[in-house]
Parts: C-alpha cells; sequence; structure tokens
C-alpha cells in the first residue's frame, strides 16, 4: 500500500509543530478581570476561585504593576461593595468619591497606558442584585424595568467615563443599551471611549464564583428574562445586529468555554472583533481539579484559552491571565 499523505510528518519534532501552529496564544490577548474592595492594605482570597483575590486600592495597584511587567496592559474592574452601600436605585455607580470609580482614576494616574474595561450594570450597587430596576421586588409580579434601567446605566456609563475609562462593557443585557449608553457619552464629549458589548451573555450556572466574589447575587428570582437562554444560538445573531447597529465596538459571548460555537457564529457573521469571557466557574472547574491532582492545571488551562481562540475570538477576559502571560511569554 503506498501512502501519499502523510501528516505526521508535520508533528515529527517540537520545532516543526510551532512552524505550522494554526492558533497562537498572546498576553495581548488577555484581559484580566480584577475585583476591588475597601479598606487599607487588605487582601482577600475568593474561596471558589483559588488564587484570585479581592484586593484593596493600594494592593490592586500593585497588583496590576504585576501584570504589567509580564505584558497584561488591559484590565477589566469590580467593586465588592458593604451592603449598607447598596440601593433600589444603584445610586452609589455614581458617586465621584466612592470606591469604584475612585479606582478608575487611580489605576490610571498610575498606569497612564494601560486599558481600564468597566462595568456597566447595577448588579453590584443593586439592593436587590439584580442588573437592572426591579418594580415590586420580591413579589409574583416582580419584574426588571427595561427602559428606566436605561437612564441610570447613561449616567454611570458618563461618571465611568469622566473617571478615565477606556472601554465600557454594559453585561446588563437591557433591549437597547448600548445605543443609550452610546448616545449619552457622545452627547457628555466621550466619543473615544469604546463599546465592549455583552451580546450574547447567557443565563449560565457558571457565574456562582463571580457571584461570591462581589457578594452580588440575585435576592430573589433569577436573571432569566435578560440573560439569554443557553439553548438559543440564532438569537446571538439578533442581539450582536442590534448592538452592532447601536454603535457596540466589540462583542463579547459569556461564558466562553460552552459557547464556543457561538464565539464561531459571530465570527463567522460579523467585522467587529469579537470578545469571550472565560469565566468564574470556568477557571474554578479547572483550579479544583488541578488541586485534587486529576489533571495538569497548566495544560488544561492553555488548551481551554487555545480553544476560546481557535473558535475565533479576538481577545479573552479570564482569570488565568496572569498565569498564562507567564508562559506565553509577550511575543505575538
Amino acid at each position: 500500500m503506498t501512502i501519499i499523505r502523510r501528516p505526521r510528518r508535520n508533528r515529527a519534532s517540537g520545532v516543526i509543530r510551532d512552524l505550522v501552529q494554526e492558533t497562537r496564544l498572546s498576553v495581548h490577548d488577555f484581559i484580566l478581570p480584577l475585583f476591588v474592595m475597601e479598606g487599607q492594605n487588605v487582601r482577600t482570597e475568593v474561596a471558589s476561585m483559588p488564587g484570585i483575590y479581592r484586593h484593596s486600592l493600594d494592593l490592586l495597584l500593585d497588583e496590576i504593576a504585576e501584570c504589567v511587567d509580564l505584558g497584561i496592559r488591559a484590565f477589566d474592574l469590580f467593586p465588592n461593595l458593604p451592603e449598607t452601600k447598596k440601593d433600589r436605585y444603584a445610586t452609589e455607580s455614581t458617586n465621584p468619591n466612592g470606591l469604584y470609580l475612585k479606582a478608575i482614576r487611580a489605576v490610571k494616574d498610575r498606569f497612564p497606558d494601560v486599558c481600564v474595561m468597566t462595568d456597566v450594570a447595577m448588579d453590584p450597587y443593586s439592593s436587590d442584585g439584580h442588573d437592572g430596576l426591579v418594580e415590586n421586588a420580591g413579589s409574583s409580579a416582580g419584574q426588571i424595568l427595561n427602559d428606566p434601567t436605561l437612564e441610570i446605566l447613561g449616567r454611570m456609563a458618563v461618571a465611568q467615563a469622566q473617571a478615565g475609562a477606556d472601554i465600557m462593557g454594559p453585561s446588563d443585557m437591557m433591549d437597547g443599551r448600548v445605543g443609550y449608553i452610546r448616545t449619552a457619552l457622545d452627547e457628555a464629549g466621550y466619543t473615544n471611549v469604546g463599546i465592549m458589548s455583552y451580546a450574547a451573555k447567557y443565563a449560565s450556572a457558571f457565574y456562582g464564583p463571580f457571584r461570591d466574589a462581589l457578594d452580588s447575587a440575585p435576592k430573589f428570582g433569577d436573571k432569566k428574562t435578560y440573560q439569554m437562554n443557553p439553548a438559543n444560538s440564532r438569537e446571538a445573531l439578533i442581539e450582536a445586529e442590534l448592538d452592532i447597529q447601536e454603535g457596540a465596538d466589540m462583542l463579547m459571548v459569556k461564558p466562553a468555554l460552552a459557547y464556543l460555537d457561538i464565539i464561531k457564529l459571530l465570527r463567522d457573521n460579523t467585522n467587529v472583533p469579537i470578545t469571550a469571557y472565560n469565566v468564574s466557574g470556568e477557571y474554578a472547574m479547572i483550579k479544583a481539579a488541578a488541586r485534587n491532582g486529576w489533571l495538569d492545571g497548566d495544560r488544561a488551562m492553555m488548551e481551554s484559552l487555545l480553544s476560546i481562540k481557535r473558535a475565533g475570538a479576538d481577545v479573552i477576559l479570564t482569570y488565568f491571565a496572569k498565569e498564562a502571560a507567564a508562559l506565553v511569554g509577550s511575543v505575538q
């Protein structure tokens, strides 16, 4: 028998495998999510996310300095607030002396060249724990009000832009929020601030550790009236098209690993950059399995990140960014 093609020849050595590798990861692909909390010289580990911490602002700046030395240049900030600073209208989100806006200013003051991405949603500031304004909380008639929420999100986005944010991340999944935020930013003079829309954010079980980190779980019900049904894919195209029309500069798929098909779907059907959020539950699963000796943590991490990039993501938000950066270096 004559074998005409021998694909194994291209796997014969490490050098050859590197030459023909189709997908590559770079430290420049990563955005690192970070949790900021009140206090001084305080750092607490998130129990469900080994190796991930809530930092007081002084230590957050030290953490970013370490990351910058590794080549990481983009960060997504999330606030951990005490319940006493949460209310129905998320008013703390626009407090210029509040934790979050102070953190944005401090990061940009010390590291003017890094990219600061922000979260535009009510849940970290809401006494109800939802991403939108709640009417009749806790009752059978309770609902999330879409259009009144947009007004709150618009004010929040402008306050974050004033503090120095580079990219807005509307994570609430309210209808029309990208257009409302784009208009609010433009009218306030922030035409250069980008919007990375959470275009396809699914009602996922993989968010649990993140909600632990922020103490932001909903106080009643769930988020299924605004986050997407995990069974749907065509709906993602509708959301993506609307967000592009409304002015989104980038589109995000969240979570990443259980939705690689959605990443590919948006990549094949749009021309804007596609981002993916390798969420807390995906991180926690690998960490837990590695700690139990059930798999090689570094290999599983890199294989997972490669799968996200291979599916078509240009940018990956991941809690693995710091560890992965140490492995891939800054060579593109």
